[in-house]
């Protein structure tokens, strides 16, 4: 595999991995279906995603050669790329307009 082939694999990954918390309705994607899940349980599955892609990006980078050392700019930008990335899951979730059931007519 290519360095090339292995950005754009975690750039994917990290891509689906920030949108899945807010298109599941299971907690931590896998347990039992809620009508309305709470946002802490979607944040605990970012933050848990977030550790996975960062594990699998990490692991692809050892595999390619040897693993650089990291400082906390990088988990920083990491995390706020993460965020962005789940910018239009949360707007799906959260900020679209649902449409009402019925209007009542005033007439």
């Amino acid at each position: 595999m290519t360095q090339d082939i292995a950005v754009w694999l975690v750039l994917v990954a990290a891509l689906l991995g920030a949108n899945l918390p807010f298109l599941s309705q299971r907690v931590l994607l896998v347990g039992p279906r809620q009508q309305d899940k709470a946002f802490g349980w979607r944040l605990l599955e970012l933050v848990l995603l977030w550790l996975a892609v960062l594990g699998a990006g990490f692991a692809l980078e050892s595999q390619l050669g040897q693993r650089s050392p990291q400082g906390w700019e990088f988990f920083a930008a990491m995390g706020c790329l993460f965020l962005t990335l789940a910018v239009p899951g949360f707007i799906w979730r959260y900020l679209r307009r649902r449409r009402v059931a019925e209007v009542p007519d005033a007439g």
